[in-house]
């Protein structure tokens, strides 16, 4: 999008560059993604750059609201899954927008969806170091914002994740780590911050006390979770032996806690007002469908990666559905075809990551994810017959 950049980009462009790029990235922990990544970065110009920073502020703004919890009261409504300890605000905090155009022509992002939960901060470190060492990315285009480099953005992740403990005293918790999409993003992690990544399962759990034992099968407190966990996944784990249970009262501190999984969700999208989000509503608040029904989408409040949304729903569809509180409908957004590739232009979607420090007033932009699309759908799994699609990251114009 930054014309320039996206020109020389695509002359440089050759496949064993590609390559290049792919094995950088799967011999740094002998792992190779289960995704697609992306052939190219995304260059961002300034005035979508300023339209995503306006975006986020103004969304921050509702989260930021000193009884945001009380509105946010219903998002967690069955005791099962209401986690004690949880604390003053979120750390965690990624918008999703998809790049369209306002009414003059010019680049416009949509929200399309809103999270409380850690995104892959590890991974879009290693991933935008990558092209930028295998392709020619102009010095003066930078992923992160406000001055921010590399090394300020890993202090603040260890800050916030490992702060004044010893690092074998926090773990970083998911059901069978090594079996998750984003386990290359775990094992950033490790490497950045020391930490253990760990199984649920391998939990260990005496009292209020939590442990895992280390290689030599001695004991080891843990004093903090970073949590990666999706909550009503690991419900749904029948199969899954353990000690710990969520709600449990335990001596623990949670980095990402559970309950802003839910707080933090497409629950929240129709308490926002702005330009940049579109109009949404809970279905079991809906009186009368609108008329251009054909122009929403059908979202369930809880779900991962896209799934369960439903692009082209009916009255009848939207009549048979029994669980209505669980169900957003959210007028679609019209992505552009806006990235130039070497065959048809690519759509774009851009997250905004963030991080909420103790003490700061609100979430601070630090870092940002983009994926590639050029079919009807937007995620990394829905597009695996064409290139110049996938996992990628955004570059802004300095």
């Amino acid at each position: 999008m930054v014309i320039e950049a996206r020109q020389q980009y695509n002359r440089d462009f050759t496949q064993e560059k590609y390559q290049k790029l792919l094995d950088k990235i799967y011999q740094r922990y002998n792992h190779q993604t289960p995704f697609r990544i992306a052939e190219t970065p995304v260059f961002i110009p300034n005035q979508l750059r300023d339209r995503l920073i306006e975006a986020c502020d103004e969304i921050n703004k509702v989260i930021c609201r000193p009884d945001f919890k009380e509105l946010t009261r219903d998002a967690i409504k069955h005791p099962s899954l209401q986690v004690p300890g949880e604390d003053y605000h979120t750390r965690f905090l990624q918008m999703d927008f998809g790049v369209c155009r306002d009414e003059n022509g010019d680049l416009m992002p949509q929200l399309i969806e809103v999270q409380g939960f850690p995104s892959l901060y590890f991974f879009q470190d290693m991933l935008s170091k990558a092209y930028r060492e295998v392709f020619n990315i102009p010095q003066e285009l930078t992923v992160h914002l406000h001055g921010m480099h590399s090394g300020e953005y890993n202090d603040m992740l260890r800050k916030i994740i490992v702060g004044d403990n010893d690092p074998r005293n926090v773990v970083l918790l998911e059901i069978e780590p090594e079996k998750q999409n984003t386990y290359i993003d775990f094992l950033g992690a490790e490497e950045y911050l020391g930490i253990k990544v760990l199984c649920i399962s391998k939990m260990k759990k005496r009292g209020k006390m939590l442990f895992y034992l280390d290689d030599e099968g001695k004991e080891v407190v843990i004093h903090k979770i970073y949590n990666r966990v999706i909550f009503d996944e690991l419900v749904q784990r029948d199969d899954l032996k353990r000690e710990f249970y969520f709600t449990d009262e335990v001596d623990v501190e949670w980095v990402g806690h559970p309950n802003w999984f839910f707080r933090i969700s497409k629950y929240t999208m129709p308490l926002l007002q702005s330009k940049y989000v579109p109009e949404c509503m809970y279905l079991d608040k809906v009186d009368h469908y609108p008329e251009d029904l054909h122009n929403y989408v059908l979202k369930p409040l809880y779900s991962f990666a896209g799934s369960g949304v439903r692009l082209n729903v009916t009255p009848q569809d939207l009549d048979q559905i029994v669980d209505r509180e669980n169900y957003i409908l959210q007028k679609k957004v019209k992505y552009e075809s806006v990235i130039p590739t070497l065959d048809d232009p690519a759509k774009c979607e851009i997250r905004m990551l963030m991080l909420w420090e103790h003490g700061q007033q609100k979430a601070q932009i630090v870092n940002n994810l983009v994926r590639l699309s050029k079919g009807e759908m937007i995620g990394v799994k829905y597009n695996k017959d064409r290139s110049w699609v996938g996992a990628s990251v955004g570059f802004f114009e300095g």
